[in-house]
């Protein structure tokens, strides 16, 4: 008969015998993102090294927006839109991944992490060129409403373009 010691022993050492393979995959666990078109500079693959944009693209994303909308300094490097322009690529059958997929760039982390990107309620989650469609205004839009109500679009732009949904 197997003393309570010993059956603890053998239940450690089973435990511990079932979870190597999970250890040794550890690697591969969570979102691969899509490959960029291009590399941004023969030293790295972005604008940054890989690493560095896992874990800070967002502080990034945050200063070129200052400096863009509060001082106006316009550039290419961390803008958001050349990320979207290098990093969603065409499916194989030619047609882009939307936000939320899990194949467009961004929501291949961003759905395993459970993070909501807002960045796509006014900005383009497509390259540029890849759509004729132009952003969507509209007082169904909560942020477009508050634009409308504070006086930051007057009423005949408003009215201008929730025409352009209408159509």
């Amino acid at each position: 008969m197997m003393s309570l010691r010993q059956f603890a022993k053998h239940l450690v050492v089973l435990v511990g015998l079932s979870a190597l393979p999970m250890i040794s995959n550890a690697g591969d666990l969570g979102p691969v993102p899509p490959k960029a078109k291009a590399k941004a500079s023969e030293k790295t693959e972005c604008v940054e090294p890989v690493d560095v944009m896992r874990k800070d693209h967002m502080s990034f994303l945050k200063h070129k927006r200052d400096e863009t909308m509060r001082e106006g300094v316009r550039t290419k490097t961390h803008s958001l839109v050349e990320c979207i322009d290098c990093h969603v690529t065409p499916k194989e059958n030619g047609e882009f991944a939307r936000i939320g997929d899990s194949e467009h760039f961004c929501s291949s982390c961003h759905n395993y992490a459970a993070v909501n990107v807002d960045c796509f309620d006014c900005h383009s989650d497509l390259p540029e060129g890849a759509s004729n469609k132009l952003h969507s205004l509209n007082t169904q839009n909560p942020h477009h409403k508050e634009l409308a109500a504070n006086g930051s679009l007057t009423k005949e732009t408003l009215n201008m373009l929730t025409e352009g949904d209408k159509k």
